[in-house]
């Protein structure tokens, strides 16, 4: 949609890893230095990790782009919740050998077998495992006996391990993995960008897609992404992609620190965490307002309620909607029937005033004030609690039916109106 609208060949910050647009930060740029001498070493384990989103994946991407295939033969693994048998069968699949119906040991020897023609073909052999925090201890183990494999004094695989920061804390602190530390000879976490990285990172993706500066950035339009961002690769992707929506929905070709704040509140509102979007009153404050509501209030110039009248009614949601146009729960607009203590003494009557309800007898007492009952209290707390959730609901429903069409009209841009026609185009 917006690709169209601003020219481009491709959409520059889409959440799938693309290589294409690997961009080397500093962080970036020690991991680069660490595979790259783990690469000279040719044995041992390189151990990469990082926060969800932090490009781990784009990073193997790139190596793997950079790789000469005649001289080394790479394969990746997308680990799973497996134990080590299950991961031998998911290496052997990635090295090409047949392993249905094969024990384990002939499996073993399969692998062996292949890892030692790849080395007399002149090729060595990289097995790049990502996801590593969802692996076994088993696992891991497997993977360090498949590390034993050697010709001639030199190790026949090399083994790459990616996976976000919990991975570190099972590989170096569990004492089941002690010889698979000694065998680790460098490490790496992916930390966020900088805050003077951001502005290149994003024109380095729009340039691969033609960008020619349409739209433009405003210095502390920069600084906005940043702060939401907090300089994590696929957060920062997220935002300006739909920042990029927003602009072409609006046709405009700058992108200010205000647009990024609009933006902002739009994705925060889509996860639920914007208040101003659903703002029922507090179940205490509820509570206390309908206490407060039907409680008896002593008037100094009351009627007595006659005892023939309707009983007091509870309170109802407030028929005026509140200021942000939702109707909050509230106490009445009217106060509850005024229950006083005294009957008035007037100066000087007159005769509409003068009919009154007769005085009960004398042996009948008064009609006693009426008590708050915890368990009513109770009952309409419940009921309110599940308003609100019902209304929280069906505002997510709303969301995500209104992200599937956003998305709907991406995949397919047939469907989207031209927005060069329109200024009620919306997403």
């Amino acid at each position: 949609m917006y690709d169209q609208f601003y020219g481009f060949t491709g959409r520059p910050f889409q959440l799938t890893p693309d290589p294409h647009f690997y961009f080397e930060s500093g962080t970036h740029r020690k991991a680069m230095s660490y595979l790259g001498y783990g690469l000279a070493q040719g044995e041992g384990f390189i151990v990469i990790t990082g926060d969800v989103g932090a490009g781990k994946t784009t990073l193997v991407g790139h190596l793997m782009n950079t790789i000469d295939a005649n001289r080394l033969t790479a394969v990746k693994l997308v680990s799973t919740q497996v134990e080590g048998d299950d991961l031998l069968r998911l290496v052997a699949e990635q090295f090409g050998i047949e392993w249905e119906g094969q024990s384990k040991a002939e499996l073993l020897r399969s692998m062996e077998q292949y890892l030692r023609e790849q080395a007399r073909a002149g090729r060595r052999t990289l097995l790049i495992v990502d996801e590593g925090q969802n692996l076994a201890i088993s696992a891991l183990e497997e993977l360090r006996m498949l590390s034993n494999f050697q010709l001639g004094g030199h190790s026949l695989l090399q083994i790459f391990l990616l996976g976000q920061p919990e991975f570190r804390q099972t590989l170096f602190h569990s004492p089941a993995l002690e010889q698979l530390r000694q065998r680790v000879i460098a490490t790496h976490h992916l930390d966020p960008m900088e805050p003077e990285e951001v502005e290149p990172y994003i024109l380095h993706r729009l340039g691969k897609v033609g960008w020619t500066g349409n739209p433009s950035f405003s210095p502390d339009a920069f600084e906005e992404i940043f702060d939401y961002s907090e300089g994590v690769p696929r957060k920062l992707n997220v935002l300006v992609s739909r920042l990029l929506l927003y602009g072409a929905v609006e046709q405009m070709n700058r992108i200010t620190a205000q647009n990024v704040r609009s933006v902002v509140a739009e994705i925060e509102a889509d996860r639920g965490i914007d208040a101003t979007t659903l703002a029922p009153l507090p179940v205490d404050e509820v509570v206390a307002a309908a206490a407060a509501a039907v409680a008896p209030t002593p008037a100094p110039f009351a009627v007595p309620t006659p005892a023939n009248e309707a009983p007091l009614e509870w309170p109802q949601r407030a028929a005026e909607p509140a200021a942000d146009g939702r109707p909050p729960f509230a106490a009445p607009a009217e106060p509850a029937r005024v229950v006083p203590l005294t009957p008035p003494k007037p100066a000087e009557p007159e005769a509409d005033v003068l009919e009154l309800a007769p005085e009960p007898a004398a042996e009948a007492p008064a009609p006693a004030a009426p008590a708050i009952d915890p368990e009513h209290l109770a009952t309409l707390e419940g009921q309110i609690a599940s308003l609100e959730a019902r209304l929280v609901e069906q505002d997510a429903a709303l969301r995500r039916v209104l992200d599937l069409l956003i998305e709907w009209v991406e995949r397919d841009p047939d469907n989207a109106p031209n927005p060069q026609n329109s200024r009620t185009w919306a997403a």
